[in-house]
C-alpha cells in the first residue's frame, strides 16, 4: 500500500496545499513532499498526527474497502420457490438487504400468486416479460400482460396473481424506506 498517495489524496480532498499540511502537523513541507512520493516513511505518532489533521485516524485509513460488485449472474441469485402458492421468486442482485431497491423475478404458475404485502413505504415496480397477471392493490384489480409494466406507491395491501392461462413471469422491483 502506498501510504504517500493515499495522504496526498487526502490532502486534495480536503482542499490542503503541501505547506498547509506541514503548517497544521507542525511539519516540514519538504518532509511532507517526499511522504507523498513515498520517498521516506513517518513513524506512527507523526502517521496519527498528519492523519489527525486530514480529518481521519488510523483505523479508518488503513480499512480498505472493496469494490462494490456491479454485474450479477446466475450463480448469484437467491431462489426461492413456493409449491401451495405456485410461485417462483430469484433475487437477481444478492445484496439487495442492503440496497434500497429489492429487484426480484418472480415467475407464476397458472393459478399462481404471492404472498400478500402489507402496506408500507416505499414503491413498486414491475415489468411483464411474460404470459398475463393481475396486480391487486386494496380491492382493485389490474391488468397487466406481456410488454407492460406497473407502478404503484404500496399504501394497502397488495400481491400478484397470474392472470392467464400459461406461466407468467414478472420483473418487479420493490423498495421500502427505512
Amino acid at each position: 500500500m502506498a501510504i504517500g498517495e493515499k495522504i496526498k489524496r487526502l490532502r486534495i480532498k480536503n482542499g490542503m496545499t503541501q505547506e498547509e499540511l506541514a503548517i497544521r502537523s507542525e511539519l516540514s513541507k519538504g518532509f511532507i513532499s517526499q511522504l507523498e512520493r513515498d520517498l521516506t516513511s513517518p513513524s506512527i505518532s507523526t502517521l496519527v498526527d498528519i492523519l489527525e489533521c486530514l480529518g481521519t485516524n488510523l483505523k479508518d485509513f488503513f480499512n480498505e474497502k472493496t469494490q462494490e460488485k456491479i454485474v450479477f449472474n446466475s450463480d448469484d441469485f437467491y431462489v426461492a420457490t413456493n409449491k401451495e402458492m405456485h410461485w417462483e421468486k430469484k433475487w437477481v442482485v444478492p445484496t439487495y438487504q442492503k440496497n434500497l431497491l429489492e429487484p426480484t423475478l418472480v415467475n407464476l404458475d397458472v393459478d399462481g400468486r404471492t404472498e400478500e404485502e402489507d402496506p408500507h413505504g416505499g414503491e413498486e415496480f414491475g415489468y411483464v416479460l411474460s404470459g398475463t397477471i393481475n396486480i391487486h392493490i386494496g380491492d382493485r384489480k389490474y391488468r397487466a400482460k406481456k410488454g407492460e409494466s406497473f407502478y404503484f406507491r404500496p399504501v394497502m395491501s397488495h400481491y400478484i396473481s397470474n392472470g392467464g392461462k400459461q406461466k407468467s413471469s414478472v420483473l418487479w422491483v420493490s423498495t421500502r424506506y427505512r
